[in-house]
């Protein structure tokens, strides 16, 4: 690819493959494409509606209406329709192109349908993007109460620039590819992370039993069944000193985080009094008691001490306990079964250190829980490291969607 500054008249891509340096020509939406009015007449059935949010066939769940289907729109291959639903993504809503073959589509939505020579993929992608689109459809849509539509004849009349055919077929190959690599990083993801839970629950005696399923070889001793107060202890100090360690938080989904990266102008212990607040020391848990339900508990793997809200609840284990192995299963079902059973309040319900005393947890030798927090780190990491090679992938799409397209 070439790198290429943009003329004033902003006719070409800042990136581009080599080959192609012609300005990309302003072309009409009216040229290019026109709207479709074909109604459903019956030779589309239930089967072939299309989402058009997720682009794939939804089969109705339900008996339709007689005569309902007829009031549906046929959308062609290449046929592009407008969502109006706002987003993040999106500030006036977007258009979608059916590349996956002729369907029908709600009546609520406008269909259009290309008049000339063109690229399906290249297409796909540009109708979709907000950078090219965004001003657009400022031009061209009208606010209601939660969505935005669109006004056709409007639409028809905006502009937008083209690249030839075979320079079209160059882009919408190249973000077929990059689309294909993200779609199998997400599923080894995907699938990594089906291993782990199955794992988790062969890997840890079911309820009742006192041997797992799976287990590494050498060991054969049954597991222990022991109660949380046997071995852990309340660890929080309170930071009557009002020392400036680091704010945490704990979320649901990544333990223990800095509340700096969590919140704007580093949440709300930025420039609090921290006396109040716990230190917390490495190697200790930390815990929600509204929302451990949820997974909001974290371990403290940092080499410094750190502070968070009296609002949680902070544990230590003693040496008869591998702490990754205790962490692990934090992660079972077998854990959110004794929250359910244990948890106490009215419309909000709250799992107390009291309650997590009472919990009680099937354990083996100490060796045994070290060789199984261990394996469940390493698939952590393996997982961990598929999951930022897919968001490199995601950011280099946006790079391209970005510098690609004028």
């Amino acid at each position: 690819m070439a790198d290429q500054r943009k003329c004033e008249n902003d006719s070409v891509p800042a990136l581009r493959f080599e080959g192609f340096s012609d300005p990309w020509e302003q072309r009409k939406l009216g040229e290019l494409y026109e709207k479709a009015g074909r109604k459903n007449s019956g030779e589309y059935g239930g089967e072939s509606i299309i989402s058009v949010a997720n682009m794939r066939f939804s089969p109705a769940d339900r008996e339709l209406a007689e005569g309902y289907l007829e009031t549906y729109n046929v959308m062609d291959l290449g046929d592009i329709a407008f969502e109006g639903n706002r987003s993040k993504h999106f500030a006036h809503g977007r258009f979608v192109e059916n590349d996956i073959g002729p369907g029908i589509v709600s009546h609520v939505f406008d269909v259009f349908r290309p008049k000339t020579q063109y690229d399906l993929a290249y297409w796909k992608y540009a109708i979709n993007n907000e950078r090219v689109m965004g001003a657009i459809l400022v031009r061209s849509t009208k606010a209601s109460t939660m969505m935005h539509n669109l006004v056709a004849a409007d639409f028809l009349k905006e502009s937008m620039p083209a690249p030839t055919v075979p320079e079209q077929s160059r882009i919408g190959l190249f973000f077929q590819k990059l689309d294909s690599l993200i779609t199998l990083h997400q599923r080894k993801v995907d699938k990594l992370k089906t291993v782990k839970q199955s794992l988790l629950e062969k890997m840890f005696p079911r309820e009742g039993e006192n041997v797992p399923e799976i287990r590494f070889e050498g060991f054969t001793d049954p597991w222990e069944q022991r109660a949380f107060d046997e071995f852990i202890h309340a660890s929080g100090l309170r930071n009557a000193d009002n020392l400036d360690f680091e704010s945490y938080s704990v979320s649901n989904t990544s333990g223990f985080v800095p509340q700096s990266e969590q919140f704007e102008n580093g949440g709300t212990m930025a420039e609090a009094d921290k006396t109040a607040y716990w230190i917390v020391e490495p190697g200790s848990f930390a815990y929600n008691p509204a929302r451990i339900n949820v997974g909001s508990i974290g371990y403290l793997s940092t080499r410094e001490n750190v502070i968070i809200s009296s609002l949680y609840e902070v544990f230590r284990s003693d040496e008869t306990c591998d702490d990754r192995f205790l962490w692990h299963w934090f992660k079972t079902a077998l854990f959110a079964k004794q929250i359910e059973a244990l948890q106490e309040g009215g419309v909000r319900l709250y799992f107390f250190f009291d309650k997590l005393l009472k919990s009680r947890i099937a354990m083996p030798s100490t060796g045994e829980q070290h060789a199984i927090g261990s394996f469940f780190d390493l698939l952590d990491s393996l997982i961990t490291l598929h999951q930022r090679e897919l968001e490199i992938l995601k950011n280099l799409k946006q790079a391209c969607l970005e510098k690609m397209f004028v």
